[in-house]
Formats: structure tokens, C-alpha cells, sequence
């Protein structure tokens, strides 16, 4: 646990420092900030979804993914869970909820969490986390800068979601396998396109909801075996 500690503080510290900066920024200033975020999220988004995977599987699972998200409504009840902690610290950021879900999505959905997870559970290697956390740190200065203090709170789901990979890392060890890897290396390259899309303000895309596509991924594989 280790490495998620070390990811947690990262994310803590960014965004303090974000918080600060964002006191100084101009409307201009946090504007082409937000938008530079948004080209750079898109730019990490594409280079993972290119990584490789089965395009139908990836597309398939995308869809029926989307369709079980949006009858779970699982964006909504993260949003309940930002709202609950905007309220039980009695923030007035109207940015929060906003802050808090965009961050959770991203800091979760990339493979340094699934294989850094794993080497830190199964090896004691934290080595993958702590890349992860030098650049969760930096994320988190932008995005604090931009939505506030609800960024800060995204190290919980860090902590709760990358903590318990680690604590069950020996049960998934089947995830290290290449075309497994690169199908939710791909899946998760696209969920961030999403988010790239949404702080470049070119639509609206729900990605929490899409969130299923990871799981019914790992099923399809392990079904497939």
C-alpha cells in the first residue's frame, strides 16, 4: 500500500498548490489552462487507445458498458458522493462535484494503476506508483487550479479503488497478460478522450457511466479462456 499512500499525498500536495495558484489566475489565464488540459488529456487518451486491442471487443464492450452505466447511473451516485463531501466540509465551490469526479475518472483509468497495483500488492515494488503519483501530482496542480478544492478529495477514491487492487493483487495477476493489458489499456484510452472532450467543452460525455466497459473487458477475457 505503499505506492497509493505515496499517490494520495501526491494528489493532496498538486492541489493545494493548484489552490493557490488559481488565487493569481486570471479568468483568461485559467481559461487556456482548461484548454491546454483538455488537448494534453485528449493527446494521452488517443496514444492509449491506439495501444493495440481488439477494436470490436474494445467497441462492444464500450457500448454495452454505456448502456449499464447509464441504467446504474453511476456517474450520479459518484456525483451524491462529491456532493456529500462538499456538504460534510462545508465547501461553497460550485466546481466540486465536477472537480471531484473528472479527477477520480482519470487518476483510475490508466494502466500504471492496474500494473503498478499489482507489482506493489504481489512484489512490494511500488516503483510504477510512484511515477504514478509524480504524475498524478502534476494533474492534480491543473486541475485544482481549474475546479477547485474537489479535485483534492479524489485522493479517497485513489485511495479506496487503487488500495484495493493492491490488497487483492494476487488474485489478479491474469491482467499482466499482454492482449488483456492492451484491451483495457485501449478501453481506458478512450474513457479519457471523454474526459478530454468534456474540459475542452466540445460536449458533454457521461464517462462515469462508461465505466462498465472495464469490467465487461475483464469478463470477455476471462469467459474467452
Amino acid at each position: 500500500m505503499t505506492g497509493t499512500f505515496v499517490n494520495c499525498s501526491a494528489v493532496l500536495a498538486g492541489s493545494l498548490i493548484g489552490l493557490t495558484v488559481a488565487k493569481y489566475a486570471s479568468e483568461r489565464i485559467r481559461t487556456i489552462m482548461t484548454q491546454a488540459l483538455g488537448l494534453a488529456t485528449m493527446l494521452i487518451g488517443f496514444r492509449m487507445a491506439g495501444s493495440g486491442g481488439d477494436v470490436m471487443v474494445t467497441v462492444g464492450c464500450l457500448l454495452l458498458g454505456g448502456i449499464l452505466g447509464e441504467w446504474i447511473n453511476i456517474e450520479k451516485w459518484i456525483e451524491k458522493g462529491g456532493e456529500r463531501l462538499k456538504k460534510g466540509f462545508g465547501s461553497d465551490s460550485s466546481t466540486f462535484v465536477q472537480g471531484f469526479v473528472t479527477a477520480s475518472v482519470l487518476f483510475l483509468t490508466g494502466p500504471m494503476t492496474i500494473v503498478g497495483s499489482i507489482q506493489d500488492g504481489v512484489a512490494g515494488d511500488a516503483s510504477t506508483l510512484y511515477l504514478k503519483a509524480m504524475l498524478d501530482g502534476v494533474a492534480s496542480i491543473a486541475f485544482a487550479s481549474i475546479y477547485g478544492v474537489g479535485v483534492a478529495f479524489s485522493a479517497l477514491s485513489v485511495l479506496v479503488a487503487q488500495g484495493g487492487l493492491t490488497i487483492m493483487a494476487s488474485y489478479l495477476l491474469f491482467l499482466k497478460e499482454p492482449h488483456i493489458l492492451n484491451a483495457v489499456i485501449s478501453t481506458g484510452g478512450i474513457l479519457i478522450v471523454g474526459i478530454g472532450l468534456n474540459l475542452m467543452k466540445i460536449t458533454k460525455i457521461r464517462v462515469g457511466n462508461l465505466l462498465p466497459s472495464l469490467l465487461l473487458i475483464l469478463a470477455w477475457f476471462l469467459l474467452a479462456k
